[in-house]
Order: C-alpha cells, then structure tokens, then sequence
C-alpha cells in the first residue's frame, strides 16, 4: 500500500517585496499621520476612504517604467473584466469624483491615507506595498490652488517634526518640458517616446547625467544586468533634452531660464507664466526661497499630470549603509491632473494633489531622532494565585479606566520568572504584584520597570540599596502610585 504524501509545510516568511509592521511602527506612523491630518483640515480638506480595488480601465496606464495597462499592477480577471489593487491614491480619486460628482461640492478637496501596491522589482528600500497619505484639489483651474498645496506641504512637514532648513518644496511645469519636448522634435504623438524621456529626468538623482542620456539614446544596463530600452532619440534631439537637464542644475534665475529654454514656443512659455504666479503668491504669504523654489530638475515620473509638477525634498544629511554621507532626498510629489476625471466623463476637470511618501517621511523623523510615539508597553499585573483572576482583572480594569494601558498576564504563572521577562519583553514600565499574603492585608507591590533597567545599566552596589525600584503600597492606592510613576 503507498504511502499517503504529506502535505508540506507552508514557509513563515513574508512574501518578496513586502513587510510587517509591530506596534511602534504602527504607533509612530499613526502619530505622524495625525499630525500631517491636522493640518489638511486647518486648510479646508475632507477624508475620504476609496475602495483599495479598482478596475485596470478605471486605473488607466499612468505607473513608470510600464508598457501596459495591467503591467506593474497585481491583477485578476473577474466576470470578463480586469480587476487590480490600487497603485496609487489619485487614480481612484478620478473615479470617486466622476462617480460621486453631482453630490460633491466644486472645487472638491479631499485627503487620504491608505496603503498602495505595486508589482515591480523589489529591492532595498523598494516594497511593494507601501503607505500614501494625499490631499487633492478637483474642480478648479486656478494655479492658486497649486500654491496652496505647494504651502500645504510645507506645512505638513514642519508639524511632523522637520524643522526649516532641512526642506525643500521644488517646482516645476510640465508645459515647460512638453514645449522642450516639442523644440526636439517629440509630438504629443509619440507617447512612448516622451514617456521613456519623462522617467529618465525623473531618475536624474539616481542615474546621473550619464545614466540618463543613455536612458534617451538606446538604452542602459543597470548593475543587475537588467537592460532598460531607452527612447532611441538620435543625438541632436538629445542634445537639446539634457540642455534642459542641465538647466536644472545652474544657479541663475529659474524663471529667466525657462523663458529662454521654450523661446517662443506657446505652451512652454505658458508653463513658465504659470510658474512665476506660483512664485509670487508663495512668497506673498511668507513662503520664500528658503521653504518654496522653482527648479526646472523636477518631473514626476507619473504620465497623468499636465502642468505644475511639485515635490518635497529632505535635505539633510544621512549615512548610507557604507556609512557614506548622502542626503535623505525625496518623500512628497505630486502636480496638476487636468486630465485624469475627464477619461470618465469626457469633460475636463481640472485637479492637483500631492502625495507624501510615508514610510520615507517616517525613516527620515527616526533618522532625526524625532518620533513621538509611546516606548512603553501596558502595565502588567501579574498572577500569583489562580484563583484570584478577578482580582487581577478588577485591577487591570481601574487603571484602563484612569486612561492607563494595562493588561493581565495570561501565560502560564507557575514560574513568576518568565512573568517579569514577559513584561521585559512587552517594554512594560510597571509590573503589579499581589501574592496571598499581600491581598490579607489589603496592599500591594509595584515594581518599577523602568527604573530597575536604569539601576542594572548604571548603578554601584551603594547607589541599588538607596534606590526604590519595589515598593509596597495600599490597594486603594494603586492608581496614583502607578500614575506616579509613569509621570516620572
């Protein structure tokens, strides 16, 4: 008689390209989410929570570095049509308006945070499954808004902890790349084309001068070997693209520049009109060169915007894993959509947003050393009779109910031992102790967790003995007593 095969064991590991998140990190990206929320509804905004999933025609074919509708999306098929998860927080806005449209006001000002996913390589620093958090403006064609969003930010980034002069909100226009674009010699026609050359200067930190004009000629080989095509432009039409490029990266007057750059061409120099209105209403309200610039170098690697293009860089300084100093580098971006509603409705809508990276904003507030988030865990009230659970639990209950996290220890309490490295382990700053004896004469003791670290790290013999890390107190106390502590 054969064998029965065994089923083999699933594996206990993440799937490639995506990661678990604990309790701090949640804790600290609730507090950072918090904060960026406040501030879009000082300026207007509404939540909104859109569907994670969306058909791959409602998504449309706007992802980087993809050739087709359902490439670079997780994608299934469901009653002969394509479904996907979202790739991004934008493209179902365009939906959720056109949808909801006639219920809405105009303009419509929304914010969102949610996750994101993406089926692209994978690799360090690179998921794919991520967290968005964006604020979006529909219905309104005045660059005014685009100001608005662009002082939004920087807003949002100073209430997260990012202090002034470790930012900056860059600038640009698409109109003025479009019209760059046309002096080449690359018609609207030629989307393939435009878009290879779109996504090769949106990797100018990345690649390198170098790196991007062989991004526009054949093609380039990265350090995997992987071979990306490149836009096959011949060398005069790359010539005048990495003149654009190198605009970018002069120290003269921005605006000027770009006049000169687009010379007559009508919608580049409507592009640079655009960006000088921005510049002025910035700086109106306070909002200069120091926290807003203009700076031709800005792209967005996205095919849906249309005009202003914005995004958020940390400038500060950071050590790679080689311990090589580098700057942190982007964590926003975002830009003007005029034509993302209209391929539902067939009218155009104008829109703008931006979109804040926020596992990139949460490296960076770790990075300086401002995550706000709590570093203790609960109160653990431990057992040292079984019988006695209620009395443990009407413990845990009053110390919830004076707003104090607690909980109950609910392993096995045979060893008392293993009750202390559990509220070790659990980061708890007190542990609550009532034996038999204890309960007889209605007191209690509490062990300062916290303090008995600090002792075991720093403390001589003489110092431990003057020290209280136990003490017993009366039952009726134990709130205050606990509270104490924690205060301290």
């Amino acid at each position: 008689m054969a064998k029965t095969k065994k089923t083999p064991r699933p594996r206990a590991e993440t799937p490639k390209g995506f990661r678990d998140y604990f309790g701090a990190q949640v804790e600290s990206r609730k507090a950072m989410l918090d904060r960026i929320a406040k501030v879009y509804h000082l300026y207007g905004f509404e939540a909104l929570e859109s569907s994670a999933v969306e058909t791959v025609e409602a998504l449309g074919k706007f992802l980087p570095d993809v050739d087709r509708p359902n490439e670079g999306v997780f994608a299934w098929e469901e009653d002969k049509d394509w479904l996907a998860l979202r790739y991004d927080l934008t493209a179902p806005l365009a939906r959720v308006y056109a949808q909801h449209r006639n219920d809405l006001p105009t303009p419509y000002r929304r914010y969102a945070m949610g996750p994101v996913w993406r089926n692209e390589k994978p690799g360090p620093g690179r998921f794919r499954q991520f967290y968005q958090c964006d604020a979006d403006t529909v219905g309104t064609a005045s660059v005014a808004a685009d100001a608005e969003i662009c002082m939004m930010l920087a807003d949002a980034i100073e209430a997260v902890g990012i202090e002034r002069g470790d930012y900056v909100i860059r600038v640009n226009n698409r109109k003025v790349l479009n019209g760059v674009l046309e002096v080449a010699g690359l018609p609207e026609e030629a989307e393939r084309e435009r878009g290879i050359v779109l996504r090769a200067i949106d990797k100018l930190d990345r690649l390198g001068l170098e790196g991007v004009r062989a991004l526009l000629g054949d093609g380039r080989k990265d350090d995997s070997g992987d071979f990306t095509k490149g836009a096959g432009l011949n060398a005069a039409q790359a010539d005048v693209i990495m003149g654009f490029v190198d605009a970018g990266q002069s120290d003269g007057d921005p605006i000027a520049l770009l006049s000169a750059l687009v010379g007559d061409n009508q919608t580049g120099a409507e592009g640079v009109q655009e960006l000088n209105e921005i510049a002025q209403l910035c700086t109106a309200q306070g909002y200069g060169p120091d926290r807003i610039i203009i700076d031709p170098s800005v792209v967005r690697g996205l095919g849906y915007y249309t005009g202003p293009v914005y995004e958020a860089e940390l400038t500060f300084e950071i050590k790679d894993e080689k311990g090589r100093p580098r700057q942190f580098g982007s964590v926003a971006g975002g830009g003007r959509y005029d034509d993302l509603v209209k391929r539902f409705t067939g009218q155009t809508v104008p829109a703008l947003g931006v979109s804040i990276g926020v596992d990139r904003l949460l490296a960076a507030l770790e990075a300086k050393g401002r995550l706000d988030a709590e570093t203790h865990g609960p109160v653990v009230v431990t057992v040292m009779d079984r019988d006695r659970m209620a009395d443990y639990q009407t413990m845990a209950h009053e110390l919830r109910a004076a707003g104090i996290r607690a909980e109950v220890y609910l392993g096995n309490p045979k060893n008392f031992g293993n009750q202390l490295k559990y509220a070790d382990r659990r980061q708890s700053p007190v542990a609550i102790i009532q034996g038999s004896d204890e309960a007889a004469r209605d007191v209690l003791q509490i062990k300062d967790l916290v303090l008995g670290a600090e002792i075991a790290e720093t403390a001589s013999v003489e110092e431990w003995k003057e020290q209280k890390q136990q003490f017993e107190c009366k039952r009726t106390d134990l709130v205050a007593k606990v509270r104490e502590i924690l205060e301290r």
